[in-house]
């Protein structure tokens, strides 16, 4: 049998940089702050879809607050084992705490108690920590709500929001609910039902990755 051969890139850096160009070129990126256009980019790039960057919604201080945080020490709170794992500790600027409590056993009879789901009942155990952490939704919209609930009835708040719950059922409501928030929170979320670990987790690393002083990503996008 004749041996079989594709054209097709093989070097590791060039494909890293066409990719980067492709997405540079294709999508629209002109009503983005620099800081929040390469969170963006690194978003586009973990969904492949470069009409995402029209569905982002967020405030101009979002990846500053949540870099400055990061900077500080802040805990990172997630939602998700995903997300939790998904987050690449080497770009994390003070080895920062990354908390989910989605496995806790003791979780599931909390949330039986206060008839909700474990996902809410887990924000309820971030309280402790919340005050100027840095918040990474990716799965769970009812997360997303609670979280909204629990600051208002307490005045915690959250140094950053990465909000992009999916899904069918409260996803764009959770959402849509976040970037009309009164509560002064900064945030950053995806309108509509897409959302999910992927591109929470890229938001954050890319977050992690722009340096203090020139505000700058230490890696392209």
């Amino acid at each position: 049998m004749a041996p079989v051969a594709y054209d097709y890139l093989t070097d590791g850096s060039e494909i890293y940089r066409e990719s980067f160009r492709i997405i540079r070129e294709e999508t629209n990126l002109e009503r983005f702050p620099d800081d929040v256009s390469r969170v963006v980019v690194r978003m586009v790039h973990a969904s492949a879809a470069t009409d995402l960057a029209d569905d982002v919604d967020f405030t101009p201080g979002v990846v500053a607050a949540a870099n400055a945080a990061l900077r500080a020490g802040a805990p990172i709170l997630c939602d998700s084992s995903m997300v939790a794992t998904g987050i690449i500790r080497s770009r994390l600027p003070r080895d920062n705490d990354v908390i989910c409590h989605i496995k806790d056993p003791a979780l599931a009879e909390l949330a039986a108690a206060r008839s909700m789901t474990k996902t809410m009942a887990a924000v309820d155990l971030w309280l402790p920590r919340l005050e100027g952490a840095v918040v990474a939704i990716g799965n769970a919209p009812t997360a997303l709500f609670r979280l909204l609930e629990v600051v208002a009835e307490t005045g915690v708040r959250p140094a950053a929001v990465v909000g992009i719950p999916v899904g069918f059922v409260g996803a764009a409501e959770s959402k849509a609910a976040l970037a009309a928030n009164e509560l002064g929170l900064e945030y950053l979320v995806v309108h509509g039902r897409r959302g999910g670990s992927a591109l929470t987790v890229a938001a954050v690393n890319a977050i992690a990755s722009v340096d203090e002083l020139t505000n700058t990503s230490r890696q392209e996008g």
